[in-house]
């Protein structure tokens, strides 16, 4: 009965997603409860404002009083909801309750109920920044998009080198000044038709298909940890 309660709450969650008119565009895509939190995925088409984001908050929560201890978890396309860990989303808002809140709680969703908001997402601006970094030395190579890492601050750009004749595949990721922090040369392996480019020696890679970079590492156990969709 408590499954079918939660799905039944997730599909009124979406059924009134996006009824408001002053509220940006979302969806959702999971609710999920625990004995701890209520943890829902809010689907977002473009990296919004701190007010865009409360004003989400406020139309989920006030539509969610049966759900305690409310966590929304934003995300940005190209990310997938099956993926493990925080640094999968844009921004994470929480509801403190009556026990845990305090005077330092004083950020207020639109309908004036305290949360706490955390953006660990670049800001629209900033993305675009990241978006438009193209080092000159590389004006002549396949590039396979610029991805934006959110959790690092980071544009990851991953091309292959077509003057050399092992045409090697490369990898660099530039913070927020264009300043490069990693370069790479991956060990590029293919595998029932899966092309993963292998990062480090102990076996993490990445894989890039449909304009979408996903990261994986050893200790996931072959789960994806971030997706990022390239120019957003």
């Amino acid at each position: 009965m408590k499954n079918i309660s939660i799905y039944i709450l997730s599909v009124a969650l979406l059924a009134s997603a996006c009824i408001k008119k002053d509220v940006a565009y979302y969806s959702i895509s999971k609710v999920t409860k625990s004995d701890t939190a209520s943890k829902v995925i809010v689907n977002i088409k473009a990296r919004l404002t701190k007010d865009q984001l409360l004003g989400i908050a406020g139309k989920i929560k006030s539509d969610s009083a049966a759900l305690p201890n409310l966590q929304l978890c934003y995300m940005l396309p190209g990310h997938n909801d099956k993926n493990t860990g925080s640094n999968n989303f844009y921004a994470i808002a929480k509801y403190p309750s009556a026990q845990t809140a305090t005077m330092q709680d004083t950020l207020k969703d639109s309908e004036g109920n305290v949360v706490r908001l955390k953006i660990t997402g670049v800001s629209a601006q900033m993305a675009q920044k990241l978006v438009n970094f193209h080092p000159k030395e590389l004006k002549d190579q396949n590039f396979f998009g610029h991805f934006i890492d959110d959790n690092n601050h980071t544009v990851i750009i991953p091309f292959r080198d077509l003057t050399d004749p092992k045409k090697e595949y490369y990898i660099l990721e530039l913070d927020t000044t264009g300043k490069v922090v990693s370069a790479t040369i991956p060990t590029v392996v293919t595998k029932d038709g899966i092309e993963k480019w292998f990062v480090t020696d102990r076996g993490d890679y990445i894989t890039i298909k449909d304009s979408i970079l996903t990261q994986y590492s050893i200790d996931d156990l072959g789960m994806p940890y971030n997706s990022i969709k390239s120019g957003l």
